[in-house]
């Protein structure tokens, strides 16, 4: 058995054996099966797929190449929370201290960017001092102490995926249906969490443009954690517009403390109470998703969220000292663009706006590539706003490579004002796997 072989194979249209799949992961996991073989696997494997054996095989192959975390020292039921990313997507941010703030044990893994969305492990980077890395002892340690976690993945927990995530970015193979089902289930399932709550984005902003790929992303994902004995509670939201009003690291932090300061984004803020609400039902503190969102609610007029969060930035070393005091984003030449005429926005174009950030540096084109936190856009209109001549649309923050004039220019065209309301829904669709 080689590499070539089963790259041919799978080129072909093969099927793999579990046995052959076991071996391609160990291998490169090892070092064995070089980055340009496995690049060539996952590009056969986007254009032919992956039959559902082969994927639950892939996501067993990958969730055991290193060892598993065992959360039982922690008391209560452990959740996990994933987004397949979009513009503006700062909920993991709201949401976790919101489940943890209401007593659910958050044990979230997160990853870096991937293409032109922002990964929570880089907005959490963008905090001084905050160490995303802590290996498996100290990560059980902190859930258990401080009811929550927010870290990227350690080296030593599912090691197969950590070398994929990076290679699918810088190769064109982000948006393969298997390739994201296993990679988001690998994690969850090597983890340990008890129960995993997925918000699977749809629209131009997003990885799944077709309402019907995302349906079909989320049924693979639930029935994955089936199989694995983990509880899924699965979301299909809208994401043809910015979800927030930030786009960017840093900025989308400092927008995650106005939301749970009382502020924020409504579309963000709707959408976080409701993933909040099932995350705490399926941490066994509420009876339904509805009566959970009513419980993550109150956790924000109290003030209970902002402290959480506050508490997990101190625990992993960051500084929290700015919380209600100023903003973590830079000031300095900032760019302000103001509405030339009357009328509304009627539509926000997301990509253009993350292809923008990219160009200013908050994006990585290659897994290697160095980024800046400190750059980004912050929206002061969402879609459907009425916009008076000279009202402040946006801000810039950053230098980037380009001019901040032509940069201004860019973002300004990302937006499209006229006569018309023109407000997306916020969701599609809910699932959960013990209904299945």
């Amino acid at each position: 058995m080689n590499a070539e072989q089963l790259i041919e194979k799978k080129r072909d249209g093969g099927v793999l054996s579990e046995e052959a799949i076991r071996w391609l992961i160990a291998e490169y996991t090892a070092g064995r099966v070089p980055d340009y073989q496995m690049a060539a696997w996952c590009m056969a494997v986007y254009f032919r797929g992956l039959s559902a054996r082969e994927t639950a095989a892939l996501t067993r192959a990958m969730a055991e190449s290193g060892p598993r975390a065992d959360l039982s020292a922690i008391p209560g039921i452990k959740v996990d929370k994933h987004s397949t990313g979009g513009v503006g997507d700062t909920v993991t941010l709201l949401t976790a201290p919101i489940a943890a703030a209401a007593g659910v044990p958050v044990a979230k893994l997160s990853g870096r960017s991937l293409g032109f969305t922002g990964g929570t492990a880089d907005k959490l980077s963008a905090i001084p001092g905050y160490r995303t890395e802590l290996s498996t002892a100290d990560f059980i340690r902190q859930v258990r102490d401080c009811g929550i976690a927010m870290a990227s993945q350690s080296e030593d927990l599912c090691p197969a995926d950590a070398r994929l995530y990076a290679l699918r970015d810088a190769t064109g193979t982000v948006e393969s249906l298997p390739l994201i089902a296993s990679s988001v289930m690998s994690k969850k399932i090597a983890s340990g969490a008890d129960a995993v709550v997925l918000d699977v984005k749809c629209g131009r902003g997003a990885f799944m443009k077709q309402r019907s790929r995302a349906e079909a992303l989320m049924e693979e994902m639930l029935s994955l954690g089936q199989a694995a004995g983990i509880r899924v509670i699965a979301y299909v939201t809208d994401m043809n517009i910015p979800l927030g009003s930030a786009v960017g690291n840093s900025v989308e932090v400092d927008e995650a403390v106005e939301a749970l300061s009382g502020g924020g984004s409504r579309r963000l803020v709707s959408l976080s109470e409701t993933i909040a609400g099932a995350m705490i039902c399926a941490g066994g503190k509420a009876e339904t998703p509805a009566e959970g969102r009513r419980i993550a609610e109150k956790m924000i007029a109290s003030g209970r969220a902002l402290d959480k969060l506050r508490a997990c930035i101190e625990a992993q070393h960051g500084d929290a000292s700015w919380i209600g005091k100023r903003p973590l984003t830079p000031q300095e030449g900032a760019l302000d663009v103001y509405a030339r005429a009357d009328g509304y926005i009627e539509d926000i174009r997301p990509v253009e706006l993350a292809r923008l950030v990219m160009d200013m540096g908050g994006g990585r084109a290659r897994k290697e590539d160095a980024i800046d936190l400190s750059v980004g856009v912050r929206l002061w209109k969402e879609a459907g706003d009425p916009v008076r001549a000279g009202e402040k649309l946006l801000t810039l923050y950053g230098r980037g490579t380009l001019p901040m004039e032509q940069l201004a220019a860019r973002a300004e065209a990302a937006g499209e004002s006229g006569p018309e309301n023109n407000v997306f829904p916020l969701g599609y669709r809910m699932a959960d796997s013990r209904d299945a």
